[in-house]
């Protein structure tokens, strides 16, 4: 299964980027997180650089709760600061790459988001088949709710 979906957002790259690496805060603003939390930092960990605020970076790794969802544990695979990130999850079969990209409008004051998500493995058809729709949903959720979030003053 694959899914993208991209929202306008009438706020600078920095505020947009600021709210979306704060991982650990995203329970705060949309409901289809109910916890996150980062368990394991990368090697590189430097305290007071990208750390206990929810700051991520490649390597981390990250549990989340999802209503209707089991817990899952979420790799960071790809970081570019102030651009893009992406993570991985593997569970019951199936391998669940979630994209998170941020492209500025020319002139500076909105951005345009894109979340994707991507499943693959032996089970990945079924769990398409049995939470495409939920899977689906919360995406368009997620894009709604950082568009309300980082527009707010």
């Amino acid at each position: 299964m694959y899914y993208e979906t991209s929202v306008r957002i009438a706020a600078p790259a920095e505020r947009v980027w600021a709210v979306l690496r704060d991982v650990e805060r995203w329970p705060e603003w949309t409901p289809t997180m109910s916890q996150v939390h980062r368990i394991e930092s990368a090697p590189e960990y430097v305290p007071g650089a990208d750390g206990p605020t929810g700051e991520l970076s490649k390597g981390d790794v990250v549990t989340i709760k999802q209503p209707r969802l089991p817990t899952a544990s979420w790799t960071v695979t790809a970081w570019n600061p102030g651009a893009s990130f992406a993570w991985t999850s593997t569970n019951g079969g199936t391998r669940t790459v979630a994209d998170h990209q941020i492209a500025p409008d020319p002139d500076g004051t909105s951005v345009t988001v894109t979340l994707s998500i991507r499943q693959t493995g032996p089970l990945a058809g079924l769990i398409a088949l049995l939470a495409g729709g939920l899977t689906r949903r919360y995406v368009d959720t997620e894009a709604a709710s950082l568009k309300s979030r980082c527009e707010q003053p």
